[in-house]
């Protein structure tokens, strides 16, 4: 009798033990991709926002931008389980600002007829992504049913050219070519796209894989492979600080020992 209870004593103190180290694995936070080579450098964030993926890419090099090849214009990507996602939106993130285009800044920062998602490509590995130019081929994003939603703000209404494309964070427009300059609207450096559609549980650091981020108005220009970080903790996750952690375990153990030391007393009278 005292056997048993001397096993459910130290199960459950096992148990808090286990209840104070989860929160810290509790939940799935956002993962962030980077790649470079030599003056281009990029970055794509997902995290999972309202039950939505939400993608941030950025042109994160700090060269100046001197041709469209330098113009930072799709990001590929693998998903697990391959689901066909729903287009929600396409905005300029915060700070980001649009350049050339002679109609001025887009209406509430919406640049969806500008940007494409298409959720069968193959470029290597990757078998979907995100894109402002046609690009073609395996990777064809020039058809108007693949736009994020939006007005269409450059000619023509399907991804084309490498209009609304990413200037680097450290362009200087001042020295960009006619190609860039003539582009109907380039945004430096950031757009945030809203993809519906994902499962419930979905986690970005094991459902994405194969990142890579294309430049230019084709695929034999410049295209990088991005590399993972180490997954973000979400805001609202409540991880405890290693030393309440430890606090935590001490007064654990210590009420189990002393628990323990009092069943052990009784059964030895």
């Amino acid at each position: 009798m005292h056997s048993h209870r001397l096993h459910r004593f130290a199960a459950a103190a096992a148990l808090l033990v286990a209840v104070v180290i989860y929160p810290s694995t509790a939940q799935a936070g956002p993962i962030t991709f980077s790649g470079s080579s030599g003056s281009l450098a990029a970055e794509v964030k997902f995290e999972v926002v309202g039950g939505n993926l939400q993608v941030t890419l950025t042109n994160t090099s700090t060269a100046d931008v001197l041709a469209p090849a330098d113009v930072l214009t799709a990001v590929f990507f693998s998903v697990a389980g391959d689901p066909s996602l729903g287009r929600v939106s396409a905005v300029l993130n915060a700070g980001s600002t649009v350049f050339y285009d002679p109609d001025g800044q887009p209406a509430g920062g919406v640049v969806g007829g500008e940007w494409a998602y298409n959720p069968n490509i193959s470029v290597g590995a990757s078998t979907q992504g995100i894109s402002s130019t046609g690009l073609g081929g395996s990777a064809d994003f020039g058809d108007a049913q693949f736009l994020f939603p939006g007005p269409d703000l450059e000619p023509p209404a399907s991804p084309d050219g490498v209009q609304y494309g990413l200037l680097s964070a450290g362009d200087n427009p001042l020295t960009d070519n006619g190609g860039i300059t003539n582009s109907g609207g380039l945004i430096k450096n950031s757009v945030v796209f809203t993809l519906s559609g994902i499962p419930a549980g979905f986690d970005p650091a094991t459902a994405i894989s194969n990142v890579q981020f294309q430049y230019g108005t084709s695929l034999s220009e410049p295209r990088i492979p991005g590399t993972p970080g180490t997954p973000d903790i979400p805001p609202n996750a409540e991880v405890p600080e290693p030393s309440t952690v430890a606090l935590a375990l001490t007064g654990a153990l210590g009420f189990g020992m002393a628990g323990l030391r009092r069943l052990r007393r009784r059964v030895s009278q």
